[in-house]
């Protein structure tokens, strides 16, 4: 196995789409150029502009993408995450998702006292 190109989330940020440049998005660590693939996507361009310079995993997860999508997805892989940006995007990801059950929970209580309180 050969070892990868590794880039920061700084480096990522850059390949935005905007302005002439390429369109990176990151997947669990890995980076993609998908600006090639950006016209043939099925959900439309415009999602792929969504996390352009991103880290795209929840939204990646979220769609539920099937496993033809994952195999595509690996013909545009350039590189990975540095191993200290794959460490601070999990544990910003984890406070994220940690916010958002708090959130929900707090709903979910003010619903059931109030019992007007839309969840």
């Amino acid at each position: 196995m050969t070892e990868s190109t590794r880039y920061t989330l700084k480096e990522v940020a850059k390949q935005d789409g905007r302005n002439g440049n390429n369109t990176w998005i990151v997947i669990y660590d890995k980076v993609y150029d998908v600006t090639t693939y950006k016209n043939k996507h099925p959900g439309g361009e415009e999602l792929l502009d969504e996390y352009a310079g991103q880290d795209a995993t929840r939204g990646f997860d979220e769609f539920g993408h099937s496993s033809d999508a994952r195999r595509v997805l690996k013909k545009f892989l350039i590189g990975e995450l540095i191993e200290e940006e794959k460490i601070s995007n999990r544990r910003k990801k984890d406070v994220t998702f940690q916010e958002t059950t708090a959130t929900n929970s707090r709903r979910r209580l003010l619903s059931v006292l109030c019992g007007k309180c839309i969840t």
